[in-house]
């Protein structure tokens, strides 16, 4: 097992934001966390990147306990984020912005071999290398921030709200590079708006509505789930 969440409780002050979640992921799964606006998905994500921190819950990652780690030292064990919104470095070059990703020890020994990987799943980074990164598009953006989450060599890749704001040809061209880097090796957890795309492609998948897990199961199988469709696909 990859990575396991047990009992995770946190709060935002005296408002308490998720209780007492519990999920894992396998190596090499993909893995959904899908739900509503403030269901808690972003929050559980942050969590796991030690920028939010839990009022009492474990997190193992490949045995190691995380949840006290500052968010660095979590990327250098393998755990990297794609932020919802990008939030990349606007009047830095494409090229910076992916250096950014390889500040760790472990990332900077692979870098030259990291930005050739980059640029072969996205050659219009390559492209526009010297261009400010707050000049492109908002696909170019998304990919440049998957980018840059590569460059950090990760063993689980988390994309909070990938689709956020695209046009469909670009969200559906996002979905293929996430699974394209799951395939290559890469365990992916995805949190999604877009259940259909997020089932679609996922092993397994987790429910999470107000603060708490209330369903999981084979993304194939929720894709069907009567509850599912009413709730979240509009059928």
């Amino acid at each position: 097992m990859s990575l396991e969440i047990s009992d995770l409780n946190v709060f935002y002050g005296d408002a308490q934001a998720l209780f007492g979640i519990s999920f894992h992921v396998k190596e090499r799964e993909i893995i959904s966390i899908i739900g509503s606006n403030a269901a808690g998905k972003t929050t559980t994500i942050k969590t796991i990147s030690g920028i939010l921190r839990s009022k009492s819950g474990n997190m193992i990652f490949n045995g190691r306990n995380i949840e006290k780690l500052p968010p660095d030292q979590v990327v250098e064990a393998g755990i990297v984020q794609v932020p919802e919104g990008r939030q990349l470095f606007p009047a830095m070059t494409v090229l910076e912005n992916l250096e950014m990703g390889s500040f760790t020890a472990r990332a900077k020994q692979g870098r030259s071999k990291s930005l050739r990987k980059v640029y072969e799943f996205f050659p219009k980074l390559e492209e526009r290398s010297d261009q400010l990164a707050g000049t492109l598009s908002g696909g170019e953006q998304q990919m440049l921030a998957i980018g840059r989450g590569l460059m950090s060599l990760p063993k689980i890749m988390m994309f909070d709200e990938p689709s956020l704001g695209l046009a469909p040809i670009v969200v559906k061209e996002i979905f293929k590079i996430a699974k394209e880097i799951n395939v290559q090796g890469t365990t992916v957890l995805l949190v999604e708006q877009n259940v259909f795309h997020a089932l679609s492609m996922s092993d397994r998948a987790y429910v999470l509505e107000n603060g708490h897990i209330t369903l999981e199961g084979k993304g194939t199988e929720l894709l069907h789930n009567e509850n599912i469709k009413k709730a979240y696909l509009g059928i």
